[in-house]
């Protein structure tokens, strides 16, 4: 039965208004636990098209809020329809959101959130200057919005303008090579861009060439430079997304094709990637196709989650040795779902929301905070082809 959005946005988004305007509720005294907030909201990205997936959504970007104390979502509203919103950004400088537009002609979006009514207002588009682009980022300054386009193996550099509309592309770059998956790697695939967290280098993961492109960004005018070098993973292993860790210099790739990850140290003169460890996602015995898709470290940076996808839909969770910064598999848990293409850890640590992209559901875990280990809270949130999850700060 195809998904009614419509009738749910109307008499969701209303109420979602008068919850987040002051005022509308009762005084809460002034205590200790009232600075919690007693709502998350958040923003869901999705497939609209069917070529990714069996259903596709209406609108594309949805606005979700989740209740802190139980983890229940509800919907709030949703954007103008935008054709394949697969990854998004949120700018909490200009309260905007930036989105990808992930078809064969490339697209990057850009859309103005407003906080009252809690909408989407469609500003402006322009070419990916590539294929299929799947990621997306902001530099640190928040002037200019990064992409890679994984059909075509490139990343681009975009201005974003004072109205919030975005610029055409500034700094484009071209990866080149290939990996020894013929079906998979005959080419390069820039699966993501991501600054470092002290802003001095871009990195970009690309799983057609095993290889993670570094480059530098210019501030003034957003052209990226080439760092000199690349990072090289194991072969075959298709890096596909970088979690770098909230406190030390350690990064972690998590590999889609031989579902590894491949841990780091960060040097931050040189912006050069040391590997000390290479673990499996799966456990041991375990041949089936992992399919990894997505890596996060809880904000307490004391345990890290990646997922498998293939034949395994499990969210697998690692201990972070905190003085060397090695992971130790310790469980995994079903995801409720087929095709986990992302997840998100709430903001203050206390929840997993994973995003099923092939059963249009989002499940939410409770996570323990002295163990990281996940509990399911019994909430799932039937959405058309999920595949990205982003609090807004």
């Amino acid at each position: 039965m195809p998904y009614k959005i419509k009738t749910l946005i109307h008499s969701l988004a209303l109420l979602g208004v008068l919850c987040f305007m002051p005022g509308c509720r009762k005084p809460v005294p002034k205590t200790a636990a009232s600075s919690s907030p007693s709502f998350w909201y958040l923003l869901a990205g999705t497939y609209t098209g069917t070529g990714f997936t069996l259903q596709g959504a209406d609108s594309g970007i949805y606005i979700l809020r989740m209740n802190a104390s139980t983890g229940e979502l509800a919907l709030v509203n949703a954007s103008p329809a935008t054709e394949n919103p697969s990854f998004l950004v949120f700018d909490r400088i200009r309260l905007q959101v930036f989105s990808v537009n992930e078809n064969d002609t490339g697209g990057i979006s850009s859309f103005a959130f407003d906080t009252v009514s809690m909408t989407l207002r469609f500003l402006n588009k322009v070419s990916s200057e590539g294929k299929y682009p799947c990621y997306i980022s902001l530099d640190p300054t928040g002037k200019f919005v990064l992409a890679a386009n994984y059909g075509s193996g490139n990343v681009a550099a975009f201005p974003v303008h004072p109205d919030g509309k975005i610029g055409n592309a500034v700094s484009v770059h071209q990866h080149t090579g290939k990996g020894p998956v013929t079906d998979r790697q005959e080419g390069p695939h820039a699966h993501m861009i991501l600054p470092s967290p002290d802003g001095k280098y871009i990195y970009s993961t690309d799983l057609g060439t095993d290889e993670i492109y570094v480059y530098t960004l210019n501030a003034e005018n957003g052209s990226l430079a080439p760092a000199g070098f690349t990072i090289k993973t194991s072969s075959g292993a298709g890096p596909r997304h970088i979690a770098f860790h909230n406190a030390k210099p350690w990064v972690y790739v998590v590999n889609e094709l031989n579902g590894t990850i491949e841990s780091f140290l960060y040097e931050e003169a040189t912006g050069k990637l040391n590997r000390f460890q290479i673990v499996s996602t799966r456990k041991e015995g375990d041949d089936r196709f992992a399919g990894c898709a997505d890596i996060h470290i809880h904000p307490s940076g004391k345990f890290l989650y990646a997922t498998n996808r293939g034949e395994i839909n499990e969210i697998v969770l690692f201990g972070i040795e905190p003085n060397t910064g090695k992971l130790s598999r310790r469980e995994s848990y079903p995801t409720g779902g087929k095709t986990p293409r992302n997840f998100a850890v709430s903001p203050d640590g206390q929840f997993l929301l994973c995003a099923n992209q092939n059963t249009n559901n989002i499940v939410v875990f409770r996570i323990d905070p002295a163990t990281g280990k996940l509990t399911s809270t019994g909430s799932t949130f039937s959405l058309p082809a999920p595949v990205c999850l982003r609090f807004i700060p």
